[in-house]
């Protein structure tokens, strides 16, 4: 996949393998997870794939994220309505599509979404949709601005961490989407603990459900959302298998 445009678009979506998945054979679900690597291939000059998640063992209810950044959403809805369509459309439900725009904080123009920056993904994705509380907007923005910092100050203690941070403001239930990036869980666990204690908390509406990915090539990503033996590794033992022999 080529690397993404300049833009602020982005979608993290949330797919769910159909019971349909489990009365195939293996060659056809191998077809499908073929189809689909395709399908985001040719459409990889308009969407460009930050990262494919398998949530196995991980968050319950989906089994695949697809984060993707386009510079147009209508790129999004081609590409989904790709995916769609047989035999892809068969294997994968999309359960979840948290759309928004990244842009530069109103409260800290310097600050801005890790993948807007150019950032290299983390293995580990946090994805959450986020509204804060109606009495939120209703004070003072300069107040608004002080917890924030405040707010900042305590997530910029854990450095490793990239934050994207989207708004979804009327496209969307939510008004945010919140996406946390790590190599490591448990240092996503101490920051998220320790921003409980920011005075800004007591505004939260908002910030579940909350659904952690690791993130792979894509290929592997879809092998396990269909239950398929990884090709790779599959290739692998059996090139030391004959080897050996």
């Amino acid at each position: 996949m080529p690397e993404h445009p300049q833009s602020s678009y982005t979608t993290f979506w949330l797919f769910r393998v159909t019971d349909r998945l489990y009365e195939w054979t293996e060659a056809e679900r191998r077809q499908a997870c073929n189809a689909a690597l395709d399908m985001l291939v040719n459409h990889g000059s308009t969407v460009h794939l930050r990262g494919a998640y398998s949530t196995a063992g991980l968050s319950a209810g989906v089994d695949l994220i697809l984060w993707v950044v386009a510079g147009d959403p209508e790129a999004f809805q081609r590409l989904a309505a790709d995916l769609r369509r047989p035999p892809v459309g068969g294997a994968l439900e999309l359960r979840h599509a948290y759309l928004g725009v990244g842009s530069a904080s109103q409260y800290d123009p310097d600050h801005g979404p890790a993948f807007l920056r150019g950032l290299p993904p983390k293995r580990y994705l946090s994805v959450y949709p986020f509204s804060k509380t109606p009495a939120w907007y209703l004070l003072p923005f300069e107040q608004r601005r002080d917890l924030m910092v405040e707010h900042g100050k305590l997530g910029a203690e854990f450095t490793s961490i990239l934050t994207n941070t989207v708004s979804s403001f009327g496209i969307a239930d939510q008004e945010f989407v919140v996406a946390l990036e790590d190599d490591d869980p448990a240092v996503l666990v101490k920051m998220v603990q320790r921003l409980r204690a920011a005075k800004v908390r007591e505004y939260t509406q908002v910030d579940t459900p909350i659904f952690l990915g690791l993130r792979k090539e894509l290929d592997a990503a879809m092998e396990d959302a269909m239950a398929l033996p990884n090709s790779r590794q599959t290739a692998e033992f059996v090139a030391q298998g004959t080897a050996v022999s």
